[in-house]
Parts: structure tokens; sequence; C-alpha cells
């Protein structure tokens, strides 16, 4: 229905019937924050939310984007005159897109898109890598670039860097690309080695729910680019390439090196163990001990709030509440500072555990969160 809806929407846009429609989703990182960055393990899975985008190619240098969830006509770019952070808007994102194309050498010679999004946008769930991935494959297929799916997550990264000047690392556009229905995806960020790992929680008798707060984040600000450079800071004082290379087994004596570099130890222990809580997890889904993996999760969270602090009130009373109310586990996720929680819960206490967490919202005077369960799903593909 989606498909259809936004290939209508093209038709009434520029009058002329689009070359196909793609999507690409938005995903929940399981465990693995602020690791990806560090050359470490992470373990996102895709969401059934999905960017959509319908596209036409173009011959004659020029981009058109319009976005049916903001306000405001088409906007048209001269892909001349592309250029990183000229673009504070939206657009950004599917411009860097094209502009990180165009500087590896493939010939896009533009293009008219038209996007809708049902990936909450400010929510941790990756809304930004969605649109740059549907474009991204969108252009792969209509330009017949011959890209493996890892390069254009790797190309999206680039746009999302360079382009619109936010630091991130590689999970969301390689989840948002690569993931499949059912699994969640255990990625090495260092090679892009990815391995699937069987994810049906509905099998068990379980849940995944998401909780958005509602408190907005943005990635292009100052707090997530201060971790990414203190964590660059540790590795460069403990004489390894990234944090990815202190082993957990050597973590201590790592620690003691620092001294009292209070921030550093902070950085850098939270970045090993969390590698550490990677592995742990695979390990236990792969053995079939899913209920096990609550207390890790619930282990993530302290070391996000504790040691790396960029949980926030919101996050806090969403995992509190949830493991109060019986879940099994919970902890924020994504870039930090606002966004989701996850939690971990039977599906016979979700109804019980989602209650609980809205009153309790209610009470401390929060904006209502919005609640919803998150099923393992497919990563992008064309639709039309």
């Amino acid at each position: 229905m989606a498909a259809q809806q936004v290939r209508d929407g093209f038709v009434e846009l520029y009058g002329t019937e689009p070359e196909g429609v793609w999507s690409a989703p938005g995903r929940v990182n399981l465990i693995g924050e602020h690791t990806d960055y560090n050359d470490g393990f992470v373990m996102p899975f895709a969401l059934p939310h999905t960017a959509v985008a319908a596209v036409y190619r173009r011959t004659d240098g020029v981009l058109r984007l319009h976005s049916s969830d903001v306000e405001g006509g088409v906007v048209e770019l001269r892909l001349d005159d592309l250029a990183p952070e000229s673009d504070r808007n939206w657009t950004a994102y599917p411009a860097g897109v094209v502009w990180a194309l165009r500087e590896a050498g493939h010939p896009v010679t533009g293009a008219d898109v038209h996007l809708a999004s049902m990936v909450p946008a400010g929510a941790g769930l990756s809304s930004s890598a969605a649109l740059e991935v549907v474009v991204a494959l969108a252009l792969n297929d209509l330009y017949d670039l011959g890209l493996q799916r890892w390069q254009l997550a790797r190309l999206c990264q680039r746009a999302e860097n360079v382009y619109v000047g936010a630091p991130t690392g590689i999970m969301d556009q390689t989840a948002s690309a690569c993931c499949e229905a059912g699994h969640a995806l255990f990625l090495d960020t260092r090679d892009l080695s990815q391995k699937q790992i069987p994810f049906d929680l509905a099998a068990e008798g379980m849940v995944l729910l998401v909780v958005d707060t509602r408190v907005k984040h943005s990635h292009s600000e100052g707090e997530y680019g201060k971790r990414r450079a203190g964590c660059e800071r540790g590795a460069a004082l403990l004489g390894v390439d990234a944090l990815r290379d202190i082993p957990y087994g050597e973590l201590d004596a790592a620690l003691d090196r620092l001294g009292d570099d209070e921030e550093a130890v902070r950085l850098v222990r939270h970045v090993v163990t969390e590698d550490e809580r990677v592995e742990k997890t695979v390990a236990l889904l792969e053995s079939g001990e899913t209920r096990a993996i609550g207390p890790v999760l619930v282990a993530g969270h302290a070391s996000l709030r504790d040691d790396f602090r960029i949980s926030c009130p919101e996050l806090d009373l969403v995992v509190d509440t949830a493991l109060a109310s019986g879940a099994l586990g919970a902890r924020m996720t994504g870039g930090g500072f606002g966004g989701s929680a996850i939690v971990l819960a039977e599906a016979a206490d979700v109804e019980t555990i989602t209650k609980a967490v809205q009153e309790a919202f209610a009470g401390a005077e929060f904006t209502a969160p919005r609640v919803f369960e998150a099923v393992p799903s497919a990563g992008a593909r064309r639709l039309v």
C-alpha cells in the first residue's frame, strides 16, 4: 500500500510514472552501542517501519527531491553545486548520497525523487540511514552501478559523515541495507563481516518493545562527536588503532595505564565491555538461551548511563519501570540523549509493562511515550 501511495504521489508531483519504488527500513540495535566507530561489534535488526522512494532518472544534472513528510514543494538542486555541509535540511541526506556516489566516480546524472517515511524521526531508530539507503539502492539499480549492499552502506555513511557532517559509524546504514527478516545482524564493523543470527521472539513467547520517549536527539550536535573524539583519544593513549583492540581480559590493566584520566577510563570501559556484551548475546542466542540476554541488556544500559553518560531521565524511567514491572531486560538504544529504549518481555506481560511505563511518564509529567513491538524485518529492497 505504501508503494502505491508513493508511486501515486510521484505521478502527481512530476507528471510521469517513476521507474521504480524502493524501501529501506529503520533499525533497532539489540546490543552494541557506540562500538561501531571503535571498530567493534554491533547487533542491530531491521524494523518493519521503512522509508519508501519512487525515483526516475534524469540526464540534465538536476536532482529534484520531495518528501510527503515535510511541508513545502519540490526542492531542485544542481549536481555540480552539491558540496559538503552546504545543506542543513532533510534534503542533505538524499543529496549527500548522490554527492557520495558521484565523488566515488559513479555516473549518476540526476533524478526525480519522491519520498515518504514511516520511521519515527529523532527516535534513535535510524530514520536518516533509511533515507540514505533507499535512495542509494534506487540509484544503484537504475544506473546499473553494480555495487554490493555493504558498499552502498559505506557510501551512505560517507554521505552522513562528510556531506551532512554527522560523525556516525557504519552500523545504521549496514543494518538498513543488509538485515534479513527474523534475524539480528552480528556485524564486525572493522572488516564488515556479517552473520545473520536467528531472532524469532514470537516463537518463544516473547516480545521486544520499543518505547519512543519522544525526546529528540540530533547526531550532528556536539555531544555525539565529543564521545567519538574521546574514544579516539583513549585509543591513542593506549597505543592501539581502535578500542576494539583492547581485549576484555586486559581491560583492568588498560584502565590502570590511563591513571586518573577519568573521562578516558569511562569511555574505554564502556566500549570494551560493550563489545563483550555483544559477543555474549550472540553466544546466548545461538545456544537457544534467549531469555538470558535480558541481564546483558540491563548491564548495557548501566554502562551507557554511568560510563558513557548519554542517557536521560526519560530513558532511565522506561528501563527502571519496565524492570520493576516484570521485564526480562531493558536498555536505551541508539545514539543517546533521548530517543528510544527497548524492553524484552514475556508476551503475557506486555500489557502490564506498557501501562506501567505510560503511567510513570504521566506521573513525571513527561510527554506520553510511543510504544510498539519491534519485529525483525527485511532490509532494503525494490518494491515495484
